[in-house]
């Protein structure tokens, strides 16, 4: 009895400290995991001890472990796996095979080793990643369906199929003799167990699940999905192979069966809890005097392991055709030690591969790696776009991107540009071209690449966020762009940009989350629309004309409730924090509380006359009027002097932005009409100060390459592709305009 206490007391304390450290994690807007490591560590054997025995705890972990690859695996469907098959098999092999390399001829270089047996040892445990660190880190930012999810996912399912190869041939490395019989074994295990395991899936499962599924009994259901993934993982373990190996393959069995969206619901709440039990274990293994005393070592070897790591994986991942951005974004989520690699230090330690003291470092440097692996991905697209933009790097992109595939008809123009060719992609192309329109997709997927070129769709092969690509589009001759991304965070930017390179595009995007509606309407969307909402307001509609409502009163009542971005729908309105969200969702941009000035210009003027975005790039996000603070204002909300304007941007359109409230730049009166200059305009080469004495045109802001100019030198002499502001009488700004987008259209 005292020993049953003793372990719901274990179970307790865990499962209670983790509440408590993701919430506070969660509060500091950091990823929970962090919050479950830290509590880990606290209450572990080398923090205040409140749970010495890690042992109770392992079990429940690598249930936790075992369901998150189970989940990932239904997720991860065998079609998804196929299309992502090169880079999983081919890349991981070739990233695998060089951190063993360099890591073994390194350490024997430097000393780090004795024998070049050690240096491959040591090699083969730095060359795993964490599947499980990664995936929940992927899951909460809700990019598991992003191409770099895609391409981190299928890198860590392969290093975990490598994971059962490594421990049976690795105590083979201290007699040379065993290695070949040692390596048979392991690959014959692997190909009886894929063998079974596709017949199983292919014949078996299906049925049982179907006969299950037919008791109409939620508990025989449950219990029938966790005997089978638990089930596959005990089969795996046995076979010396990884526990997260048979989960994976569990979870591919039911994939394609019509069950498999159920047993996903099913399993979700007990992977969340089982898992907040395997972050704390990693953290229990911290010990913090091991961390103190070898601070200076350890720091070296996180960076070293962190930034190695990812310089071998950047090129990998670029030589199988993916952009920079998402090679840059899967080298830095993925450039941590695996929480497996404690398992392979521990066999090295038990085989004399490393010594007691090299293990413990081990175990810190790996610890620290996994806790510092959200805060890479978090960053990792900001460090992406600052990289890309670096002189001597940009000009080299510009030539790889130029040998993407493009698809894009001569003189074509006045098409509608679709990012992203997934299911709704496909299906607003489907629309577009059925009544007549044309198209140009982006999509960086060459699945789905393939599909375009088949049916004869003008695409652009590249990240739709990327400016390179953007700029091969050719914006300014669009109609409009239609965002179907499934990145929130690529949304986001791709709509920024597509509006800094033409600002009066017409853009409807896509949202993934509520708090997303009014973050994209205020960065410019004409049209944000929200799936569960539209299919909510397509039954109401309806429903209402079921119960004899008029067609115009039904219009009137869906209409109202888009104009007012589903407010009447979105029962966390009441209780939400604006604040937060404007923070989370533009970590890469600048955010300032800027104060009008009473002799400011833009003092009286609504957010539509003062024109801030599109002269500035800069994005009016709140307005504090007295002690009233007002978020997403509409652009008929009028400035007062001593109003706090919260404005987000980048630091140049900050500056910009600085200068319009002082009165430099502000639009003086009269019309005013942004233009894209086209490839044939008869004005090309003409300068700002032309314009102005030849058609009384005053050019008041231009952005080359997206990047906004402002206090424009009348001696500059326009470009193909700039985008400038007119201001003048309108007779003579249109007369222009029609001149410079282009004499024969």
């Amino acid at each position: 009895m005292a020993a049953g206490t003793a372990f719901i007391l274990n179970l307790t304390t865990v499962l209670g400290t983790s509440a408590l450290g993701g919430y506070v994690a969660n509060r500091l807007r950091q990823p929970v995991l962090l919050g479950y490591l830290i509590s880990g560590l606290i209450i572990g054997p080398f923090g205040l001890k409140i749970l010495a025995d890690v042992e109770t705890i392992k079990p429940f972990a690598e249930i936790g472990v075992a369901f998150l690859l189970f989940a990932l695996g239904v997720e991860f469907s065998l079609a998804e796996l196929k299309r992502v098959k090169e880079i999983a098999i081919q890349g991981s092999l070739l990233q695998i095979g060089l951190t063993i390399a360099i890591t073994a001829f390194l350490a024997t270089l430097m000393g780090w080793v004795t024998t070049p047996t050690q240096g491959i040892f040591l090699g083969a445990v730095l060359s795993l990643s964490s599947t499980a660190v990664v995936l929940k880190t992927l899951t909460e930012r809700g990019e598991t369906n992003t191409i770099h999810g895609q391409a981190m996912l299928a890198i860590l399912i392969a290093q975990d199929l490598a994971l059962g190869l490594m421990l049976a041939v690795l105590p083979a490395l201290n007699n040379p003799a065993n290695m070949g019989a040692a390596l048979s074994t392991a690959l014959v295990k692997v190909v009886v167990f894929a063998t079974v395991a596709v017949a199983m899936g292919k014949w078996v499962v299906p049925q049982i699940m179907r006969r299950v599924a037919e008791t109409e009994s939620s508990e025989l259901f449950l219990l029938l999905v966790i005997a089978l993934c638990l089930g596959v993982a005990i089969i795996t373990s046995k076979l010396g192979l990884s526990i997260e190996m048979g989960a994976f393959v569990a979870g591919l069995m039911i994939s394609e069966i019509d069950y498999a969206d159920q047993a996903l619901a099913k399993i979700l709440p007990l992977r969340d809890t089982f898992a907040s039990m395997f972050f704390a274990s990693i953290g229990m293994l911290i010990d913090p005097n091991i961390l103190i005393q070898n601070f200076g070592v350890i720091l070296g070897l996180v960076m070293l392991v962190m930034v190695g790591k990812a310089l071998i994986i950047l090129p990998v991942v670029m030589a199988f055709g993916y952009s920079f951005k998402t090679a840059v974004i899967t080298s830095l989520g993925l450039n941590q030690i695996g929480e497996f690699s404690f398992v392979l230090a521990l066999v090295g330690w038990q085989e004399g591969f490393i010594s007691q003291n090299k293990y413990f470092l081990l175990l810190g440097t790996t610890a620290i790696t996994l806790v510092l692996t959200p805060v890479w991905l978090k960053f990792s697209p900001i460090l992406a776009d600052r990289l890309a933009s670096l002189p001597f790097l940009s000009g080299y992109l510009r030539q790889f991107q130029d040998t993407k595939d493009i698809s894009l008809p001569e003189g074509f123009r006045d098409y509608v540009v679709v990012a992203g060719y997934g299911r709704v992609g496909q299906m607003i192309v489907s629309i577009l071209q059925n009544q007549g329109h044309s198209v140009l997709v982006i999509e960086n997927s060459e699945a789905a690449i393939k599909r375009l070129r088949t049916e004869k769709i003008p695409y652009v092969f590249g990240d739709a966020d990327s400016e390179f690509v953007l700029e091969k589009a050719h914006l300014h001759k669009a109609s409009a762009l239609a965002i179907a991304l499934p990145d929130p965070a690529s949304t986001r930017l791709l709509l920024k940009r597509a509006l800094e390179l033409v600002p009066e595009l017409d853009v409807v995007a896509r949202s993934h989350q509520n708090k997303e509606i009014d973050i994209l309407t205020q960065f410019g969307a004409k049209e944000v629309v929200q799936p569960e909402f539209e299919a909510a307001l397509e039954m109401g509609a309806h429903v209402l004309a079921v119960l004899n409502t008029s067609l115009s009163n039904i219009h009137s009542v869906i209409g109202i409730m888009r104009r007012n971005r589903y407010q009447n729908l979105r029962m966390e309105w009441r209780n939400r924090q604006p604040e937060v969200e404007i923070t989370n969702a533009t970590p890469e941009l600048k955010q300032k509380w800027v104060t009008l000035d009473a002799n400011s210009p833009l003092v009286d003027m609504t957010l539509a006359t003062a024109d801030i975005r599109n002269l500035t790039g800069v994005t009016i996000m709140a307005i504090q009027h007295n002690n009233d603070v007002l978020y997403y204002p509409t652009p008929q909300t009028r400035l007062h002097s001593q109003d706090c304007l919260l404005a987000v941007g980048e630091a140049e359109e900050m500056v910009a932005f600085h200068s319009l409230m002082m009165g430099r730049g502000t639009i003086s009166g009269g019309y005013h009409h942004w233009v894209t200059v086209g490839e044939n305009s008869p004005l090309i080469g003409k300068t700002v100060g032309d314009l102005h004495t030849e058609y009384q045109a005053i050019v008041q802001a231009l952005r080359r390459q997206g990047k906004l100019k402002f206090g424009i030198d009348r001696a500059m002499a326009l470009q193909p592709e700039d985008c400038i502001l007119l201001q003048g009488e309108s007779d003579r700004i249109l007369e222009v305009a029609k001149l410079l987008i282009d004499s024969q259209g």
